[in-house]
């Protein structure tokens, strides 16, 4: 295993961006090289606000993934750029962490996955959520046998007013490059319902609206989930109106249930006639500052250098981007849609 720092460059100056660096200069196997973003300026500031005094700056992406000290792509760009910068980093040899979603449809996801798997090299999507010490909490509950086999489970993405708060409405709220409400942000939940659920998809129903026009697709998603342990799941998203961000989790098992941060458990307390509440931090706001983002890069690197996969590499991520294609296809069609849709 070699001892030098893993070179890092970071495609697209977004929000997100500057939580990977942060990251990635925690992490101490790594070292953030080279920055590219359309405008010259807003890479300048990102590298100055970081304290990168080294940095390469690039105007163009593909400048920055011919870069022979590039080991690492981080790709932070609008969503509709993801499928060719992942697709050309990974011919090119380079680790790549894609941030959600990886391509707004079926046909550019299997091109990355292709790329990866080719070239032979790690891959990470950005669902962070996998690191949020609530989730983690959750699963030991799960582990535990807490609620028994989940059988029924809900989380939900809501958050409105985005004109107002997203730097990035201008571009998000196109069907071209935002592309839909699970493409923009309900994808977290669906892989939400994924990690706790613990079973394939093997089948997905969803009705879309738009209410407010304040997107160009359908800001409101219903998405109903079949799974292959007989279990069954709904992911409700509203990017739209004047609503609070939420995160929702709710499971129901035999022997317990969920709801966020309470719960009840016939193995803890057979005679509880009420909640029992843990003290934890929600995913409650849409803020990637408050996101686990150094666990994501830390498991990265660490997959990197002792070669083993990530844990949301491409093809644990292929699982969710499939119920999410299947519903906006089911949304668009008014049926149900089998999984995975690769093999139908």
């Amino acid at each position: 295993m070699s001892t030098e720092p893993l070179g890092v460059g970071v495609i697209g100056m977004s929000w997100v961006a500057g939580e990977h660096i942060k990251s990635y200069q925690l992490n101490p196997h790594t070292n953030v090289v080279a920055l590219a973003g359309a405008d010259a300026k807003r890479v300048s500031a990102v590298a100055a606000a970081h304290s990168l005094t080294s940095v390469k700056e690039y105007t163009r992406w593909q400048d920055l993934v011919d870069d022979p000290a590039v080991a690492i792509v981080s790709i932070c760009s609008t969503n509709e750029a993801h499928v060719a910068q992942a697709v050309a980093a990974a011919k090119a040899g380079k680790h790549v962490l894609i941030e959600k979603p990886v391509s707004l449809d079926l046909s550019g996801f299997r091109q990355v996955e292709a790329a990866i798997v080719a070239s032979g090299v790690k891959s990470q999507v950005g669902f962070e959520l996998h690191w949020s010490p609530y989730f983690q909490s959750v699963h030991k509950m799960i582990d535990a046998d807490l609620f028994g086999r989940i059988n029924y489970a809900e989380c939900d993405y809501f958050s409105g007013n985005w004109e107002q708060w997203y730097g990035g409405y201008h571009w998000v709220k196109s069907k071209e490059r935002g592309g839909s409400a699970l493409a923009a942000a309900g994808c977290h939940a669906i892989d939400a319902l994924r990690q706790f659920v613990r079973s394939e998809a093997v089948e997905v129903f969803a009705y879309s609206a738009n209410y407010t026009g304040v997107m160009e697709w359908d800001a409101t998603i219903i998405t109903m989930v079949k799974f292959a342990n007989g279990a069954i799941g709904k992911v409700g998203c509203a990017l739209e109106g004047n609503v609070k961000y939420t995160f929702n989790i709710r499971l129901h098992g035999a022997k317990g249930t969920l709801v966020n941060d309470k719960f009840r458990s016939t193995i803890l307390d057979p005679g509880l006639e009420g909640w029992a509440h843990f003290p934890t931090i929600l995913p409650d706001t849409p803020e990637v500052t408050h996101h686990p983002f150094p666990g994501e890069i830390d498991d990265f690197v660490d997959a990197i250098r002792n070669d083993r996969p990530a844990r949301v590499d491409i093809h644990d991520a292929a699982k969710t981007h499939e119920i999410m294609f299947g519903a906006e296809l089911s949304a668009r069609e008014g049926r149900p849609i089998a999984l995975p849709m690769s093999r139908r």
